[in-house]
């Protein structure tokens, strides 16, 4: 089995599951054991300021939402890009951090990209790998353009960007006109 970590998971229509319904997920860990990730695409109507209100020691002003990570529940995380709060590397200049002190200092600084996430989306041994093979999901590298990007609609980017992964590597294509009516 390869491992995923460091992959987008894209939810493909055959995928039954809605919870999952477009979602693209940032594969955090993946091994014989499971799988776990964060839906990158699911905001949430509450910002970091109004939970922090309530979680936090004191009060922040970031109006970014709180992601939805998935159906688990599970403490807050941040998937960010400051070296100095990391807990572990998803991918370079990539990091996770769970303790309340690393998630404080995250949401206090100006300078470096993060999401907080509620949740998070995970499978069992095998789990995965079976919605996989059903054809319940594409996988391409995470990027760090993916993951803070402020892209309207991650899935339709991330699909369309294996979409042409799938024609111009796969299939050797050279060209597709941006007006199919023009072939």
């Amino acid at each position: 089995m390869d491992s995923l970590r460091a992959h987008l998971l894209l939810a493909s229509p055959r995928l039954p599951d809605p919870n999952f319904f477009r979602t693209v997920v940032l594969m955090i860990q993946h091994d014989d054991d499971g799988a776990f990730g964060v839906v990158l695409n699911r905001p949430s109507d509450f910002t970091i300021s109004e939970i922090w209100e309530k979680v936090g020691e004191e009060p922040c002003d970031s109006l970014e939402p709180i992601n939805l990570g998935g159906p688990v529940e599970g403490p807050l995380m941040a998937v960010h890009a400051d070296a100095s709060c990391s807990e572990s590397e998803i991918l370079p200049g990539v990091y996770l951090a769970t303790q309340k002190d690393y998630l404080n200092q995250l949401v206090h600084q100006k300078t470096q990209p993060f999401r907080i996430f509620s949740g998070y989306a995970g499978w069992a041994g095998g789990q995965l790998e079976s919605e996989m093979e059903a054809g319940g999901w594409l996988t391409t590298p995470a990027t760090f353009d993916y993951i803070f990007g402020t892209d309207e609609d991650l899935w339709k980017t991330v699909a369309r960007d294996i979409g042409n992964v799938i024609l111009f590597h796969d299939h050797r294509v050279k060209h597709v006109p941006n007006d199919p009516r023009m072939n």
